[in-house]
């Protein structure tokens, strides 16, 4: 006896005694969701940078424009085909295991999202991306789950302090090139050690009076009295990203333990039906999925959450590839290359949520709330063939006639060395987030401009800046 089917994105059952009203999802659906992530990160997002690139030069027209960013486009189609290519063609069959029982649950969900070669390259395409967006997530989101709710609890250094700190260093800074310059009062060249010098405190005489124009500003804006008024609001808030960071760090280290000892181990990609530790984050939303919709509010939160901390892990840290800095996020002068930067990073982070969520909520991934009958014989005295049923939560023991793993889940495990990759980026995630939180912990108060100015602007960018 069936008591609670659904197979959509994640589960979508009222209830884990009536079957989910979209169950039967059909696959185009997945494909044309997935597909437009796709265009947008091998097509239009490529294309409208390139655009963007060629806009710098003057003397292109527009017409020049658009052909140049078509053929630089190409390049990122030739990409995406080969992907598609790939994951239609490749064996997906993994070596044999000596746990059986194990490996035969692991070849069901293999087969479970079908045989349709488009489909498998599909999936092989958006496993890809979803790497790219581990990497992304390692790298951002880690660092901004503590870099961000320790900013808002330690707040920013004060204003009027800065200014006057400021004006002291222009000061000693002009002390020092008024004695470098008299050297040479008597018609003597300086050195080239001192002209270099001299060089460096002009440029840095130059940026610290900018500084003090804006912190000027800073001093005058409403938006330095708001904040302070808004501080123990601040420190609130603070306070609960940071206990929920540390939430999901804890469900991701049990999720991941989990995986090492219950698991087939790395060809199977770490994959377990079920879980043998308790999760908190797992058993909240297996608590709140009876009451429609408040598991999607949560999963709407927890999306949120992501999307902030990236977002904060970015604006500190700026657009690195590899040990080069490419873009800068700063107030009105992010160029829109770094735009469209920050709009595929964060695609792809939303992208590997997916996975994420599954990571810190494995059984509520696989198989919502799902129940099944278990049939027990009768005893005693009581005649004929009758029986007993309890009701049990969908595992790794129920029957595969009973209990269906969503779609979702299947989509992304069909090739289980994307699984052991994300499996190990867990364990970097944990790492770096740890990492970050000390670092965090360790810096003191930012500047009421930090990222403002820096020694490479212009006079003119900082100009319309200012007015």
């Amino acid at each position: 006896m069936r008591t609670g089917h659904c197979t959509n994105i994640f589960s979508t059952s009222t209830s884990g005694y009536f079957p989910c009203l979209l169950h039967e999802v059909p696959k185009w659906h997945i494909q044309a969701l997935y597909s437009i992530i796709l265009f947008c990160v091998f097509l239009w997002i490529p294309f409208v940078y390139f655009y963007y690139e060629e806009r710098d030069d003057e003397n292109v027209n527009t017409c020049s424009q658009v052909k140049n960013a078509l053929k630089y486009t190409v390049g990122f189609a030739i990409v995406c085909v080969a992907l598609l290519l790939i994951g239609a063609f490749v064996p997906l069959e993994p070596p044999p295991q000596k746990n059986a029982t194990q490996w035969e649950k692991v070849q069901y969900l293999f087969e479970e999202l079908g045989s349709g070669h488009g489909l498998t390259a599909l999936a092989f395409s958006i496993s890809s991306l979803t790497l790219i967006g581990m990497l992304a997530v390692i790298t951002y989101t880690a660092y901004g789950m503590s870099v961000l709710p320790l900013n808002l609890i330690k707040g920013t250094r004060s204003v009027a302090y800065e200014r006057l700190e400021n004006t002291e260093d222009i000061d000693d800074v002009e002390h020092q090139i008024e004695k470098l310059k008299s050297k040479c009062k008597d018609g003597r060249p300086l050195s080239s050690r001192d002209r270099n010098n001299l060089q460096e405190l002009e440029g840095k005489l130059q940026v610290l009076r900018r500084r003090g124009r804006h912190l000027e500003i800073a001093e005058r804006t409403c938006c330095n009295k708001v904040g302070s008024a808004l501080r123990p609001f601040k420190i609130i808030l603070g306070i609960f990203f940071i206990l929920v960071a540390l939430l999901f760090t804890v469900a991701l280290f049990i999720s991941n333990l989990d995986k090492a000892l219950h698991s087939a181990g790395i060809s199977s990609g770490f994959i377990i039906f079920g879980t043998n530790l308790t999760n908190p984050l797992n058993e909240l939303l297996l608590t709140l999925q009876p009451v429609f919709p408040l598991d999607y509010i949560l999963i709407t939160i927890i999306t949120m959450y992501f999307v902030l901390t990236s977002m904060a892990g970015i604006r500190n840290m700026g657009i690195w590839f590899f040990w080069i800095r490419l873009y800068k996020i700063r107030p009105k002068k992010t160029r829109p290359q770094a735009l469209l930067f920050l709009c595929m990073i964060l695609l792809l982070i939303v992208l590997h949520t997916s996975y994420m969520i599954y990571s810190l909520a494995p059984q509520y991934v696989m198989y919502g709330s799902q129940k099944y009958l278990l049939q027990n014989p009768s005893s005693g005295l009581t005649s004929g063939n009758a029986s007993f049923g309890t009701t049990r939560v969908c595992d790794a023991d129920a029957p595969e006639d009973q209990c269906i793993v969503t779609r979702s889940y299947l989509f992304l495990h069909k090739f289980w060395f994307f699984s052991t990759i994300y499996y190990f980026g867990n364990w970097a995630f944990i790492g770096v987030f740890l990492i970050g939180l000390v670092v965090s912990c360790c810096r003191g108060k930012k500047s009421v401009i930090e990222g403002e100015v820096e020694a490479d602007d212009s006079d003119v960018s900082d100009d319309e800046y200012v007015h």
